[in-house]
């Protein structure tokens, strides 16, 4: 129902300039401050209820790690049953422990990272769940500087780069540092020279992971903007087709999204440029050192004495060369998660920089029923109501009208003269920053929000329907449709004849945001909407204004049945759908200049007939 806060291109915040180059909006968010354990802190409260499948996964990491790092050393002690020992039963008794070491390193590895990418995905399920409740909460202000397009993003994208700690296994990065510590120990029993010789390569590879990680975190930082951005465009695009088909601006629009899509493509190309640096250090120092090693071993091989101490060196060399294999697979598993872990921090930045956010609607705890008006006590008040959206942009001044209970209030007035900003504010969509607005007594800011809404039945001028059935949008619930209800609002607002043509009836399918019903269908639909609601007041936001005559007959009908019995506000450009209000209040420029009836204000001869005369010509109003 959130349609009530559209307004005026005069009340609205200036719009998000779509021009080429830096003068497109950046996000906000792109410059994080939090530091990396700071953002993993804040995944905690997703991972603990999780913790069981997280805990049997990471005490199953030293069983794979064991299982991983005696094979090498099963590898000797079978060559040394050959070569040395020539012991037959040894031999097999290595087989069959090398056998049951790859068998249980393949058991644990499995159930290690099915265990994780199962908690990962739940807790992602939770944060995605977080991130789109915060959404729903984030004041209406928000959205008017926001394009949607980057609040999609954080819900989608952001969220998955996140989850890809899990469905890669980057979280698991300590298994890797264990199984390295263990291929140091397994190194430095066998031979310590050789290992020191290993060991010559970390000082280049420590220096060169540490510059290129400087680096990576900007270019993911960049990349998780760009896509922001390019989400934003498509979203404004697509909503607006009609108009860039209608004006012919598609070649100007492709050209520009070709230029977000473009930076969006460096971006990316620098991050994959950094990847593969890290990708080739890893791999040239592992392959200098496998030559280092085999040189050394070569020539202490030619100075050892006794054919049986050489036989054993050979079991050694070969073990050797294996846990030097291993010693840099966990470091290039280590770099390649490294990339992931920096795009999944880049990414967090800005989820969380989104969930601190403060700038939300409070949570309402209880909905107390509504308390009965005393006599006299007007049902709404508005009492010296002053309104803007941004500093001394005052929207609103000086604002004090009443509605006595079952009275029908019309606002008229040119286009950005505060109308829907009033009803916005009455709603508490928007803040009023000075005087006090009162409901059934109560001021609206001592009242929980959705006891203050459920309050109200809205109809906005541009109606906004639901993916589901005809009767969902009707009850506006997914679950718990009353059918028979459904069917008397449709019936009372002259709109079930309509729905019963189509094949399915009520519980026809409505395609994305109503493109199956007309401009006149979608209208009564909100009616019929309103009605299921039975609220005791009721705002009509430019009801009628898309509407032809011949709908517009039917509506004249159904919005007599909307308004009986209940306390109405009426905002109407078309004074014909007006003329019949109690009260007619007179907006300009952020201010009433007059109320009356539509009689009274057409004898007054001033804004009201003006308007009128506008409309429709009448020439005694215009004297």
């Amino acid at each position: 129902m959130n349609d009530v806060a559209r307004k005026p291109e005069a009340d609205r915040p200036p719009p998000n300039p779509n021009t080429k180059g830096a003068s497109r909006p950046q996000d906000a968010e792109a410059e994080p401050t939090l530091r990396d354990l700071g953002l993993l802190k804040r995944l905690l409260p997703y991972l603990r209820p999780h913790w069981v499948m997280l805990a049997a996964s990471f005490a199953l990491v030293p069983i794979s790690s064991l299982a991983t790092l005696l094979q090498p050393y099963l590898i000797k002690h079978t060559l040394d049953a050959v070569l040395v020992q020539h012991d037959e039963a040894l031999w097999m008794r290595m087989v069959t422990f090398f056998g049951c070491a790859v068998f249980a390193e393949f058991v644990a590895g499995f159930a290690e990272s099915y265990c994780m990418q199962l908690a990962g995905q739940r807790s992602m399920v939770d944060l995605r769940r977080e991130v789109f409740r915060h959404a729903q909460r984030m004041r209406i202000r928000y959205y008017d500087n926001t394009p949607i397009g980057r609040v999609l993003t954080r819900v989608t994208n952001d969220v998955d780069a996140l989850a890809e700690l899990f469905s890669s296994g980057a979280v698991m990065a300590i298994a890797d540092i264990i199984t390295l510590v263990g291929i140091i120990v397994f190194m430095l029993v066998l031979d310590w020279r050789l290992s020191l010789i290993t060991f010559l390569a970390l000082p280049p590879l420590a220096f060169s992971v540490n510059w290129i990680r400087k680096r990576a975190r900007e270019a993911f930082r960049a990349i998780r903007a760009r896509i922001s951005e390019l989400n934003a465009y498509l979203s404004e695009q697509v909503q607006g087709i009609l108009v860039v088909q209608a004006y012919g601006r598609e070649a100007a629009c492709a050209e520009e999204y070709r230029r977000i899509n473009e930076s969006y493509r460096v971006a990316n190309y620098r991050s994959i440029r950094l990847d593969a640096q890290l990708y080739s250090v890893v791999e040239s120092v592992s392959m200098c050192c496998v030559a280092l090693v085999l040189f050394y071993a070569s020539v202490r091989a030619g100075v050892i004495e006794g054919s049986a101490r050489q036989a054993a060196y050979i079991g050694t060399v070969v073990a050797f060369y294996q846990y030097i294999q291993q010693f840099f697979v966990p470091i290039r598993d280590l770099s390649t998660k490294y990339t992931i872990i920096q795009s999944a921090l880049a990414a967090a930045e800005r989820v969380f920089s989104f969930l601190a956010n403060e700038d939300v609607e409070p949570v309402d705890t209880e909905v107390a029923p509504n308390p009965a008006l005393a006599a006299g006590t007007p049902a709404i008040d508005f009492d010296h109501v002053d309104f803007s959206y941004r500093g001394d942009d005052i929207v609103l001044h000086d604002v004090s009208f009443h509605v006595a209970p079952g009275e029908h209030v019309a606002l008229v007035g040119a286009t950005g003269a505060g109308k829907t900003t009033t009803v916005s504010l009455l709603l508490r969509l928007y803040e009023n920053t000075a005087g006090a607005i009162r409901v059934a007594g109560r001021d609206i800011r001592s009242v929980p929000r959705r006891e203050l809404r459920r309050s109200f039945a809205v109809v906005p001028q541009d109606v906004f329907l639901f993916a589901g059935t005809v009767a969902q949008n009707v009850a506006f619930s997914p679950n718990e449709v009353d059918d028979a209800r459904v069917r008397g609002a449709l019936t009372r607002v002259g709109a079930l004849d309509l729905v019963e043509r189509r094949p399915e009836g009520i519980h026809t399918r409505v395609e994305e945001r109503g493109a199956n019903f007309s401009a006149g269908e979608r209208q009564l639909l909100a009616f019929a909407r309103a009605l299921y609601r039975d609220a005791p007041f009721m705002i009509l936001d430019e009801a009628t204004a898309n509407i032809d005559s011949e709908t517009e007959a039917r509506l004249q009908v159904a919005v007599s049945e909307l308004m009986r019995g209940r306390t109405a506000i009426v905002i109407a450009h078309r004074l014909s759908t007006i003329q019949k209000a109690d009260r007619i209040i007179v907006f300009h420029r952020g201010q009433i200049v007059e109320q009356g009836t539509h009689q009274q204000l057409l004898e007054l001869g001033q804004v009201y007939a003006h308007l009128h005369q506008l409309q429709f010509g009448d020439s005694n109003a215009a004297e």
